[in-house]
């Protein structure tokens, strides 16, 4: 099979003469037809996608979407619903961009509780520390008892108080924690038992750090079978009692 190129180059010379001879206009009519008469050249080979690349790519996005959904705060580990700006009924009380939580870490909230995503973030960082696994790897925490989430009031409800971080869902009290057996640990029980009270004293003072207020059975008679955790700042760190 002759290649175009040699089929171009022999329609040139044969218009040759008539460039010499013939007026412009020929000339370029006879190599107008010299290329239109040349076959056109093989495309290159378009290389074909390898086998199971895009369902690959799919996959990993699909997962990835799999896992954000039902994520707030921007945490894969945290699940529940925006619920936008809350106002308060007292002055002081109410949050922004708050988030109702059912489940953090793996580990599901006894009651959807709404509050900060500060004060969910402290909670994951607490799970994942020591709360999940507090009492052991084998039975390990799957659940936390929520006694109080957000709530426009005063510190332990009393009149004329300052406004509880509660008000500001910036807090969460937890009064129990379940574990895989189906069996949950309370903390108003737990505390008086040897079995377990060390095991909760320890999941308490995990609590220091992440929150900034941390407040259990020993810190007054309002707080003697919870855990109070906020994430409120003092100037002298974290206030654990």
């Amino acid at each position: 099979m002759i290649r175009a190129g040699a089929v171009l180059a022999a329609l040139v010379l044969a218009a040759a003469p008539a460039l010499a001879q013939d007026p412009p206009s020929k000339a370029l009519k006879l190599l107008d037809m010299a290329a239109l008469s040349a076959p056109a050249a093989p495309l290159p080979p378009v290389p074909l996608p390898q086998a199971g690349a895009g369902n690959q790519a799919t996959e990993v996005l699909f997962g990835r979407k799999k896992r954000l959904k039902g994520a707030v705060c921007g945490d894969k580990d945290i699940k529940g619903e925006p619920a936008g700006d809350v106002a308060g009924a007292l002055p002081g009380c109410g949050a922004k961009d708050a988030v109702m939580v059912r489940e953090i870490a793996g580990v599901r909230l006894s009651q959807t509780s709404l509050m900060t995503c500060n004060t969910a973030r402290a909670l994951k960082t607490w799970i994942n520390r020591e709360v999940e696994t507090a009492f052991g790897r084998r039975n390990k925490v799957v659940g936390l008892r929520v006694a109080a989430h957000y709530a426009c009031r005063t510190r332990n409800n009393r009149p004329g108080a300052k406004i509880s971080e509660h008000g500001r869902a910036r807090a969460i009290d937890i009064s129990g924690f379940t574990l895989e057996s189906g069996e949950t640990i309370t903390v108003l029980q737990g505390w008086q038992k040897r079995k377990t009270r060390k095991k909760l004293k320890k999941i308490w003072r995990a609590a220091c750090g992440p929150f900034g207020t941390v407040l259990g059975p020993e810190a007054d008679r309002y707080h003697r079978d919870h855990f109070h955790l906020d994430v409120a700042r003092h100037r002298g760190g974290t206030y654990c009692r």
